[in-house]
């Protein structure tokens, strides 16, 4: 199988090539993200193509990708709100996913910028390298005996709820789909509203649909408490970007963590040092000393990046052999 990867890389290249030598498929890489240009590059004799977040597949790109002769369209990550699933249906291409990699990557990940906005820690390191040793603006409260709400308790959800009840908080958590495991060991469901108006702290863990695009807007960020912290390492899409914007002018969320961005795929996975950003919205985000934004590196563990390899070319290797995938949560079509 010859399968040619967009939006590479180079720890893309690391960990497939090295998984690769139990499949030995042909692949090829390139940098650029898939769209209904880039589409152009792709070789006679292609089997499949690998894409992630940024990659744009709406029908016309997956038309073209028919011409091509692409069977396969293979997710290296989770989410699928950027493919015209239909329209695969409609020309008969599999698509596939990753569902599961490792949700601790993401949960620790979540943790890691709630504690860092917590308690300044990014802000301290600075000081200190700069001998400037004052403690000034750099007061934190204790995460203990906060209530956390946590929005979607899917893999990386669920993980989180147990991972932040270990530092003594109550969580509630809110999905439309209920998780047993954590129904039965005691976490509390309760509804959106709720979670909303009792949370101290709130963390995104939702997938994007047309359901949940824009879940924190104006309306649901008027009822959260005031200076409510809020942390989505998620999809960059449940968040109403001026809305948050406002909330943090008017000091009604306390602190935002953003691991995702609505129009990230103009700016993340890129060194823009010397570039001119002209995207207002993120620049205004950088210049708030309550914001700290991470480039979608929540789930850059060796340990998930292994995974994502693994399950993505056994992905494919069943749907050349079997023309279907055991793990049905990983075929979409």
């Amino acid at each position: 199988m010859k399968v040619s990867f967009f939006s590479t890389q180079p720890y893309d290249i690391k960990f497939f090539n090295e998984c690769n030598k139990n499949f030995n498929f042909d692949l090829e890489y390139f940098e650029p993200n898939l769209d209904e240009h880039t589409v152009n590059i792709i070789e006679e004799g292609t089997d499949a193509i690998c894409v992630f977040v940024n990659d744009k597949l709406n029908e016309g790109v997956i038309k073209k990708l028919k011409k091509r002769g692409i069977k396969y369209i293979a997710l290296r990550n989770a989410g699928f709100n950027n493919v015209d699933l239909e329209a695969a249906k409609k020309y008969e291409i599999k698509v596939c996913r990753v569902p599961a990699y490792s949700p601790q990557a993401v949960a620790e990940h979540t943790l890691a910028m709630l504690l860092t906005l917590n308690r300044k820690t990014h802000k301290a390191y600075n000081r200190v390298r700069e001998q400037n040793f004052s403690l000034n603006g750099l007061l934190g409260t204790n995460i203990y005996k906060k209530t956390v709400g946590v929005i979607g308790t899917g893999n990386i959800g669920k993980v989180f709820c147990k991972t932040i009840k270990a530092l003594g908080t109550n969580v509630l958590a809110y999905d439309v789909y209920p998780n047993e495991e954590l129904k039965k060991e005691g976490f509390q469901y309760v509804t959106l509203e709720e979670l909303l108006k009792q949370s101290d702290i709130i963390s995104l863990h939702c997938p994007l649909t047309p359901e949940t695009h824009h879940i924190i807007n104006k309306r649901t960020i008027s009822l959260m408490k005031n200076g409510v912290y809020l942390i989505n390492t998620s999809r960059g899409g449940l968040i109403n970007t001026q809305d948050i914007i406002d909330g943090l002018k008017s000091k009604k969320i306390g602190a935002l963590g953003i691991d995702v961005y609505e129009q990230e795929d103009k700016l993340f996975f890129r060194d823009l040092s010397e570039t001119i950003i002209e995207d207002d919205k993120i620049q205004l985000l950088l210049s708030f000393p309550n914001v700290l934004v991470t480039a979608h590196q929540a789930f850059f563990t060796e340990e998930a990046l292994t995974q994502i390899a693994l399950v993505t070319l056994d992905n494919l290797r069943q749907l050349s052999n079997n023309n279907s995938i055991e793990n049905k949560a990983a075929e979409l079509v």
